[in-house]
């Protein structure tokens, strides 16, 4: 399963790595407002083909309190503001340079997985989260001035985006098609009002369609896919894989809008190399107890928290809700929906961790 989620994240981030170079030129047709909202209801549009599959869609009122409140987080941090402080940088930077600062939401995954959501990194993760940052230093002094403001735009987006990371990656209670839906659909609804409000869309139907099929693949299809591969690995562990997305978005930069790849960003692109490499081969492994809890998400039954069909044979990938009894044991794993440690749990004397 964790094998599956890597390529997942590997797949999520490709297609969200053509987000960058792609909507450069759209901005000449549409304000951040108006492109963030398009972009967005790209996305809600694109998951509608997995909605139909799952017959069925689950409204934020009907939510219980605490996946309503992600949900809305997601929302609010990942829909709204993320994407309009990254299109405010777009505008004073290259493409290629905005799609390498990105990683930088690495950082603020990890740097808020630490301290807030129980998202734990062992001295080699630290070390590639490190590296991605000094990688990220380098490319905001190549652009000089007018980096300076981009990079800080980016960053706000990165911080917003972390604080959605964390959120999508624990709720428990709705599909990642259904949270994607709900987020462009409120999200680009918003933002797009907004926007209109403001200016009027310059840019022809055509314009139009390229903003909401580019939607469809780097917001929709890249978001379920990378939500798919969070509940399984932590949110930390599938940001550093999805970091590979601004990569994608450098070699499509030079291929689209004919942007030269520097000297600079080919060094920080091996110094992210060499981070994403650490982080791949980080692992740990102690006791720990799993409470009783009844809860929601895509799984199958090749581990020993899915084994709710005793005497059935295992299914593939499915949705319902379904039970888990309290378990103590010590096996490999991630910081997935099942294995939230507290660092108290990991580092105690009882519960000692042993990094692999």
């Amino acid at each position: 399963m964790k094998n599956i989620a890597f390529w997942i994240a590997v797949a999520a981030a490709i297609f969200f790595g053509a987000s960058t170079p792609l909507s450069k030129p759209l901005l000449d047709n549409f304000t951040s407002y108006q492109l963030a909202g398009v972009l967005y209801l790209g996305a809600c549009v694109g998951v509608l083909p997995l909605l139909i599959w799952e017959r069925k869609l689950i409204a934020p009122w009907r939510m219980d309190r605490k996946n309503f409140l992600l949900l809305l987080g997601s929302v609010v941090f990942g829909g709204m503001l993320g994407p309009l402080a990254l299109l405010a940088g777009l505008r004073m930077a290259s493409a290629a340079s905005v799609s390498m600062w990105l990683n930088l939401e690495v950082v603020a995954t990890a740097v808020l997985g630490h301290l807030v959501f129980k998202d734990h990194l062992s001295r080699r993760g630290w070390l590639a989260v490190g590296g991605i940052l000094l990688a990220a230093v380098i490319l905001a002094g190549a652009e000089g001035q007018a980096g300076v403001g981009a990079g800080l735009m980016v960053a706000l987006a990165c911080l917003a985006w972390g604080l959605d990371n964390h959120f999508t990656a624990l709720i428990d209670g709705i599909t990642p098609a259904q949270s994607t839906f709900w987020k462009g659909l409120v999200a680009g609804g918003v933002n797009l009002t907004i926007g209109l409000s403001l200016a009027p869309i310059t840019g022809t139907g055509w314009h139009l369609l390229g903003g909401l099929g580019l939607g469809v693949f780097a917001y929709g299809l890249s978001i379920v896919l990378y939500i798919a591969s969070a509940q399984q690995l932590g949110a930390t562990r599938s940001q550093l894989i999805f970091s590979s997305a601004p990569f994608w978005g450098v070699l499509l930069s030079a291929a689209v809008l004919s942007e030269a790849i520097t000297i600079q960003q080919g060094a920080a692109g091996l110094l992210f190399l060499a981070s994403i490499w650490l982080l791949t081969n980080e692992q740990h492994a102690h006791d720990h107890v799993h409470a009783a809890m009844c809860h929601e998400h895509p799984h199958d039954h090749h581990d020993e928290h899915h084994q709710h069909h005793p005497g059935e044979p295992a299914e593939g990938w499915h949705v319902h809700t379904h039970e888990h009894l309290e378990i103590n044991h010590n096996h490999c794993h991630q910081p997935d929906l099942h294995h939230r440690h507290g660092h108290t749990e990991l580092y105690g004397e009882t519960s000692p961790m042993k990094e692999l």
